[in-house]
């Protein structure tokens, strides 16, 4: 969790329809490699590194971009629209198993650099919040490809937090870069993976985003041309 304020994709181009997974694309399916899984010790440490100058007593916010808006998973004492700035959502993530497969690789949202974002800050109770960061931990940071970092963040109603955030790694294999339409175009009408669709995923962040009040028009004139 992933309004922008610097595209995630090109504007149209007259790119003809691919007609989904019917038609190749040109440089799908990305060559990822092998993939590894952070042990549970790695994930610790980084959860530690994470939180090494938190009080370990005060709430921690947490700004969600994509799924956690509609499916954070963990209790909130307080649910804020909010903004950070430095960072914009885009499909910069190749996704293997949650949204796609090894060989046919879905999308997700992720914070890259430039712009700004929209999304949902949390509130987490400091009392009783580390089994909750360490389930947060294995759904986000299951491979490492997102850096967590502590984000300016502005709430709607002016206040100013420092909110916990997961940002891309450009130094990863999952690293997308900037895509053509015709590539999202091909993921939306074929990749799939545990949790569903990438075209599913798009869908639902949209209509979160629009139903706080928070709409990403460049997220939805993509879904739009390419769905």
């Amino acid at each position: 969790m992933n309004d922008k304020r610097a595209p995630d994709v090109a504007e149209p181009s007259g790119l003809p329809e691919t007609g989904g997974a019917s038609a190749p694309c040109p440089g799908y399916p990305p060559a990822l490699g092998e993939s590894r899984l952070l042990t549970e010790d790695e994930l610790r440490a980084s959860l530690a590194c994470t939180l090494e100058n938190w009080d370990g007593k005060s709430d921690i916010w947490l700004f969600g971009y994509g799924s956690l808006i509609w499916n954070p998973g963990l209790p909130t004492v307080e649910n804020v629209r909010s903004r950070v700035h430095g960072y914009h959502r885009g499909l910069y993530m190749w996704s293997r198993v949650n949204r796609g497969t090894p060989e046919q690789p879905g999308l997700v949202l992720a914070l890259d650099r430039g712009g700004s974002c929209a999304g949902v800050a949390f509130r987490l109770a400091g009392q009783g919040v580390m089994p909750h960061l360490e389930a947060l931990w294995r759904r986000e940071m299951p491979m490492g490809s997102y850096r967590p970092a502590w984000l300016p963040c502005v709430l709607a109603d002016g206040r100013r937090v420092a909110a916990l955030a997961f940002v891309m790694r450009r130094d990863v294999a999952s690293y997308t870069g900037k895509l053509s339409e015709a590539t999202v175009r091909t993921v939306f009408g074929c990749a799939s993976g545990r949790y569903g669709t990438t075209l599913d995923y798009v869908q639902r962040t949209v209509d979160a985003l629009r139903e706080s009040g928070m709409r990403d028009r460049v997220l939805e004139r993509l879904l739009a041309r390419c769905a």
